[in-house]
């Protein structure tokens, strides 16, 4: 039976990879601890009243403005990564400002490991943050690599990027939280 455009996905824990799922297989997944697969959830959520100065970010020393931190249970810390044109980049330097981040942004403590991470977007004069399912992040991290051309990317890329926060918004505002995951 084939897959339905809009449908769930699981992420793998061993080899950190997806894997695509209709809704009744996906759910089997929804409550198992510890297990092989983890369920990707589909909402995705502003952050309102997220406070960043651009002196906490400044300290976060990530060489580009769209960046993501997610929790990786297998090594037991926060992960920094951001999309580049040759794919998704760990941040190798050390995260000292997660912990202050996180007591003046709770929200953030409730990120589920993993499958949730804080997607900052902060190109030009936007502050947006929103806690995001993992697939949304390669998403952005897909499209940039892609639409990239030159050594400052082009308008395309810049268009392309500035379109998929666009759809994040209203996906996350207009639909109730629900931001669905949509494959042609």
């Amino acid at each position: 039976m084939p897959l339905a455009p809009v449908h769930r996905h699981l992420l793998e824990m061993t080899g950190r990879s997806f894997l695509c799922a209709c809704d009744p297989c996906a759910l089997r997944f929804q409550d198992v601890v510890d297990g092989k697969f983890r369920l990707i959830p589909r909402d995705a959520r502003t952050v309102p009243g997220f406070c960043m100065t651009d002196a906490h970010w400044e300290g976060l020393a990530l060489p580009i403005n769209p960046a993501f931190f997610f929790h990786n249970s297998a090594s037991g810390r926060v992960v920094a990564m951001y999309p580049s044109p040759a794919g998704a980049m760990e941040s190798l330097l050390p995260l000292a400002n997660w912990k202050s981040l996180v007591s003046e942004n709770p929200e953030l403590a409730s990120m589920a490991s993993d499958v949730e991470s804080l997607l900052v977007h902060r190109v030009e004069t936007a502050r947006e943050y929103f806690i995001a399912p993992i697939d949304r992040r390669y998403e952005l991290v897909g499209l940039i690599r892609t639409h990239w051309r030159g050594s400052p990317g082009g308008e395309t890329v810049w268009r392309e990027i500035a379109k998929f926060f666009a759809g994040l918004r209203e996906q996350a505002g207009v639909n109730g939280g629900v931001a669905e995951v949509n494959h042609a």
